[in-house]
């Protein structure tokens, strides 16, 4: 089954959103601990598809003989300037979901379904989302995040996506990247150990990033050829 990489649209949202879920518990599915399983995705995977400032690439498999279906098991999503998608998500994005699920928290909002301890974390995300550290900025002002749906995972597709979008930022002009990971997920710290991304100092140590020259010197000097 041939697989491939493609930029994302708004049309890729319900497959963004379900690959978030799938992938929302330090790796694993999130289906069983949400009541509200579009939570996830509406934070860290719809946004990049909607704001300005953003980008998207999907891995997807395509089935011989099918010219028109195709399976989407991964993505790599982020945005070339985090204080400007802070900016905008503030005011385009936050608020309608504010609206619709803050009164779930209320002592008498009588959600329904009732709220699991799952939603109520992302809820609270959606009501005081955290804005990167001025020590992620310096370091550079383009974020990511990336998932592969476990029956896709440690077969090179992961490499192969972020170098997609290594290529990508080097394209924009952009010198790094950084992400901030789940402490608990071992195997994806594992993961972007070895592409060779690491510390981001004055942050987190659930935040690592890479250079576009490091990039280079680990995996070889990226092509001057636009990607698409």
């Amino acid at each position: 089954m041939p697989t491939f990489i493609r930029p994302a649209t708004k049309a890729d949202e319900p497959a963004l959103s379900r690959i978030c879920l799938l992938t929302a518990d330090a790796g694993v599915s999130a289906e069983g601990i949400h009541a509200y399983p579009e939570l996830p995705g509406l934070i860290y995977a719809l946004p990049y598809v909607n704001l300005p400032s953003t980008w998207a690439f999907l891995l997807a498999d395509k089935p011989p003989g099918d010219g028109e279906h195709e399976d989407v098991v991964g993505y790599c999503i982020g945005s070339l300037d985090t204080r400007v998608f802070e900016t905008v998500a503030s005011e385009r994005w936050w608020p309608s979901l504010q609206v619709q699920y803050g009164p779930l928290l209320e002592p008498d909002g009588l959600a329904e379904p009732p709220l699991k301890q799952a939603d109520i974390t992302y809820i609270n995300t959606i009501l005081n989302f955290t804005p990167a550290s001025d020590a992620q900025i310096r370091f550079s002002p383009a974020h990511l995040h990336i998932n592969v749906l476990p029956s896709h995972q440690s077969k090179g597709y992961g490499k192969q996506l972020i170098g997609r979008v290594i290529q990508y930022l080097k394209e924009q002009g952009t010198a790094g990247v950084w992400l901030q990971m789940d402490p608990r997920n071992v195997k994806a710290a594992g993961f972007y150990s070895r592409l060779g991304f690491g510390p981001v100092e004055g942050t987190l140590p659930s935040v690592v990033g890479i250079t576009i020259e490091q990039w280079e010197e680990k995996w070889g000097k990226l092509g001057t050829e636009p990607s698409h």
